[in-house]
């Protein structure tokens, strides 16, 4: 079973600083996460190395969850790896520049189960992608508010 990417990138009129800020920080990040996605910690909120949290999709009866935990951590850099009904990374990585911060999002994922792996591709696959895309110019919107809010 070949694993999916889903790569997009954004350019940001903010620090890279600030743009990690809203990745790091769980009331920022509830800013601009869709939302039908709740993120809970495990134990205490924490975006270091080996920090845990619950993805919980919120549709009725079903709300599936993803158990995630930061595998890889550096300055501008968080790598969450995830387990449940899919299988994989979620990396976020910030680039400065002359106009601010590239911000790079990188979906790897697997799904096991044939099932969700069909109904996934034949219905969620694309509307997926497409919020991933609104999701970041939603983060782009709280980052550059925050930017100028701080500056």
């Amino acid at each position: 079973m070949a694993s999916q990417v889903f790569e997009q990138s954004i350019q940001i009129k903010a620090s890279a600083t600030a743009v990690e800020h809203c990745i790091t920080d769980l009331s920022l990040m509830h800013r601009w996460l869709n939302p039908a996605l709740r993120c809970e910690p495990i134990g205490e909120w924490s975006t270091d190395l080996g920090g845990r949290s619950r993805f919980v999709i919120q549709v009725p009866v079903l709300q599936p969850t993803l158990n995630s935990k930061v595998v890889e951590r550096a300055p501008g850099l968080i790598v969450w790896e995830f387990r449940g009904f899919f299988e994989g990374r979620d990396r976020w990585e910030c680039y400065p520049n002359l106009k601010g911060t590239k911000l790079t999002n990188r979906f790897e994922f697997k799904i096991p189960n044939p099932i969700v792996r069909y109904g996934f591709q034949t219905f969620a696959s694309q509307w997926t992608k497409q919020d991933m895309e609104a999701q970041l110019r939603r983060l782009k919107r709280v980052a550059e508010g925050e930017y100028r809010r701080m500056g």
